[in-house]
């Protein structure tokens, strides 16, 4: 972008900006325009590419970069740059008005999954990205789910790419509706995809402006892309007198219907509107007289509340759309002080969450910490809560990215950088040294996702052995849902997908300089109890330790979860309660307790089978009586209740065996169906749908989702190429295929794939958990592993 264009997007862009490109450490921050805030979408929707527009939009940048050249700004892996896509998240604070927003960019990839789990667990709302060509894919559903898992309800939908042919601003909107994202997504702002009538006839494609509905204007970008603004009129006659959209255009005729639908929705959960509404003259241009600013009001409660979902459209590789939404971000997504959160007072302790850790070869170990009590400086010496270890600071950064700025304190709310913590790992809570045992407890921790496949690390000589395993260990560090063991003098590391794995690779060469293959891929079973009952005395453990008989009774309730019970992820697939009945935290969460040991005890004997030596799914084990327990040494108790699961898992007998399933998601032409159909059915798939795949969504009743009634619902020639006669005329070319499949038979599908559809198939893969197998299956994976 030239020096002129930045001056004109500056001039004509009504939102005033920074100059600067970091801001002040010393400044008074307050904690109320904070926005903690992440961007989460199934991959390829356009995430990095509106961080870059969010970037250039706040002056933070002055051209914006791409991810075709390798030159954005959150992607500065080698690999990430290499691959085009996102590996690990990225945090960057980004100043808009009066606002900072903590923004952090997240991977689209399943295989990635942990870097979203982190960042939902810090983050107080999210922008969840839609490809407005293909709506809702199989990996908005997964992170919908995990923001769920977290808490994380004030959400707002960017329906991006409206610039491309095919895009449907109607399809979107009803896919949110049919795959039950929310009953009530509200439009907020309308796509104009031309200002010239002709090219809604003709189907073609593009976004020129934007009708933001809440404050009743219209946006209009030019070809250089900067964008002016214009008041709608606020009486219906005035349309005819208004040239930035003359009533000729069929977008006009629509306005005052969707924002009159608008407010109706929001009245729904506010009375005070409501009234206000009711007292107003019945003709429908009344409603243009309410003023934007109580309509925002209620809107930000009823977003707050999660009443609603926000929707907004635009195009981040145009940066059409990007002021709009940071506007709404900052109107209505919470501050840290809109979340439960301590009562903050002058000198309250300080606490923070690590919600990840990085490595640097020049500044070490980092620490991404975000403060939820009190106010965190260089001078704060601090306790982990989790492993007991004090802690010093070194130094305070706020990460742009790969760049840093060193800053004097990180205060309430705030999500920053330690340097020099050398005990902290993902998911540990620190506080202020030396405060009260009240003030010591734990956050909630970061659970990572379930490991689905695995492959054998072999060092090339003995010299090689210790580096590959430090390198092993670092990495793990950083990035948790990756897995390492030794089994049977073999390293073996265990991750998330093929993906996963060949960027693990890739990392532990080039990052890490050290020299190994990777042995063969396979994916990761897990085994569960048998139908054997318990024999009497089987939970009493006796030993003789230092010449002295040990005995120790632990009364545990093992059994099978049922068809309707799911299990904890936090347990790998099993549920652990205590004596009433209450989810026993990881180990490390309750360090110092009896129920700690035992349940790092459990969590060993859990680890593998007795029969199998595979890791055990599908357990509730409920913890009883512990009063005999308080006196025994943590090693003893810790020792014992791996000891007597163990015993009871092998007295049990082998139990049923279950394998990682995946959802698959292939679009194909028409004369490749067949073949790929038949190769799915033979490889123990299940198709569970074949559409065309540019055909919008049934509707939602059918289709059991959410009901269409009482939301706005604009037709389809809203978007011309969406709509037109050549994209439906043209939409038998392509099927689309969604089947359920074992993983273990598609490891390499790409090749296959490729083979089968003469090269013009794409696939999409997301975990569909795991599944018990029968008893052919069974044995098949037994002789697999050695153990048949």
């Amino acid at each position: 972008m030239t020096f002129a264009r930045c001056w004109q997007r500056s001039i004509q862009n009504f939102h005033p900006r920074p100059v600067s490109r970091y801001y002040s450490s010393s400044a008074v921050q307050d904690g109320s325009n904070f926005r903690n805030i992440a961007l989460v979408a199934h991959i390829d929707s356009g995430k990095t590419t509106l961080t870059e527009s969010i970037l250039l939009e706040s002056s933070y940048l002055s051209s914006s970069g791409t991810v075709d050249t390798g030159s954005t700004t959150t992607d500065f892996l080698p690999v990430e740059r290499e691959r085009g896509i996102t590996v690990q998240s990225a945090s960057i604070p980004v100043n808009w008005k009066n606002w900072t927003f903590n923004l952090i960019d997240t991977p689209g990839h399943a295989d990635f999954g942990m870097e979203v789990e982190s960042a939902s667990r810090v983050v107080d709302g999210a922008v969840v990205l839609i490809d407005s060509v293909e709506g809702v894919e199989a990996q908005t559903k997964g992170v919908w789910r995990q923001l769920d898992r977290y808490g994380v309800t004030t959400r707002m939908i960017f329906l991006n790419k409206m610039d491309r042919p095919g895009a449907s601003f109607r399809m979107s909107l009803l896919s949110l509706l049919k795959h039950r994202l929310h009953p009530r997504p509200v439009v907020l702002t309308l796509p104009i995809a031309s200002f010239n009538p002709k090219h809604y006839t003709e189907g073609e494609p593009g976004i020129q402006g934007l009708v933001d509905l809440i404050n009743w204007r219209l946006w209009k970008w030019d070809e250089d892309g900067v964008a002016s603004s214009y008041p709608l009129p606020r009486q219906s006659h005035d349309f005819e007198k208004f040239d930035a959209l003359p009533p000729s255009h069929p977008m006009s005729p629509l306005l005052i219907p969707a924002r009159n639908q608008l407010l109706e929705n929001l009245a729904m959960f506010s009375e005070d509107l409501m009234e206000t509404l009711l007292s107003l003259s019945s003709e429908s241009p009344a409603y243009l007289g309410v003023d934007d600013a109580l309509v925002s009001k209620h809107l930000r409660q009823a977003a707050l509340q999660n009443h609603i979902l926000p929707v907004l459209c635009g195009s981040a590789m145009k940066h059409i759309g990007t002021n709009l939404l940071m506007d709404y971000i900052g109107e209505l997504f919470p501050s840290p002080l809109d979340v439960p959160h301590e009562r903050q007072r002058q000198n309250s302790p300080v606490q923070l969450l690590a919600w990840k850790v990085n490595w640097d070869e020049k500044r070490g170990w980092m620490t991404f910490v975000r403060v939820y009590s009190g106010k965190l400086t260089r001078q704060t010496n601090l306790t982990n809560t989790n492993r007991n270890q004090k802690e010093k600071v070194s130094k305070l950064l706020l990460l742009y990215a790969s760049e840093a700025k060193e800053v004097d304190e990180l205060p309430f709310g705030s999500v920053g950088v330690i340097l020099g913590l050398r005990y902290t790992r993902t998911g540990d809570t620190l506080v202020s040294a030396g405060v009260p045992d009240s003030y010591k407890t734990t956050l909630r921790d970061i659970t990572p996702p379930a490991s689905v496949i695995s492959a054998s690390v072999i060092p090339r000589s003995h010299a090689d052995l210790q580096p590959v395993q430090n390198a092993l260990e670092a990495l793990s560090r950083t990035d948790p849902s990756l897995r390492v063991e030794t089994q049977e003098g073999q390293i073996l590391v265990h991750g998330l997908g093929a993906l996963h794995l060949e960027i693990v690779d890739g990392r532990l060469r080039e990052e890490w300089k050290v020299n190994f293959e990777f042995g063969r891929r396979y994916v990761s079973y897990r085994e569960s109890m048998g139908p054997i009952p318990p024999t009497d005395g089987w939970d009493t453990w006796e030993a003789d330790i230092a010449g002295k008989s040990v005995s120790v009774k632990l009364p545990l309730q093992v059994r099978r979860l049922g068809p309707n019970e799911k299990g904890d992820p936090v347990w790998d697939g099993n549920v652990v309660v205590d004596e009433k009945g209450r989810p026993v935290p990881a180990p490390g969460s309750m360090p110092g307790s009896p129920l700690s040991y035992i349940a790092e005890g459990i969590l060993n004997a859990l680890s593998n089978s007795p029969h199998s030596s595979l890791p055990i799914i599908g357990l509730r084990i409920q913890v009883c009586n512990l009063q005999n327990i308080g006196s025994k040494v943590p090693s003893v108790v810790t020792g014992a209740a791996a000891a007597i699961l163990r015993k009871r898992l092998r007295d049990a007998g082998p139990g049923p065996i279950s394998e990682p399933f995946i959802n698959l998601k292939i679009s194909v032409t028409e004369n490749s169906l067949g073949k790929v159909v038949k190769d799915l059915i033979e490889r123990g798939g299940e198709v569970t749908d074949l559409s065309e795949r540019s055909t919008l969504p049934s509707l939602p009743e059918e289709a059991g989702g959410y009901s269409e009634d009482a939301v706005f619902i604009p037709p389809e020639w809203v978007s011309p190429s969406g709509s037109s006669p050549a994209q439906s005329q043209t939409s038998h070319l392509k099927r689309s295929i969604e089947a359920v499949a074992p993983l273990s038979q598609f490891l390499d599908y790409s090749n296959r794939l490729r083979s089968l559809s003469e090269g013009h198939g794409v696939f999409e893969i997301s975990s569909a958990g795991f599944r018990e197998v029968d008893e052919g299956r069974r044995l098949e994976i037994l002789r697999e592993i050695g153990r048949a």
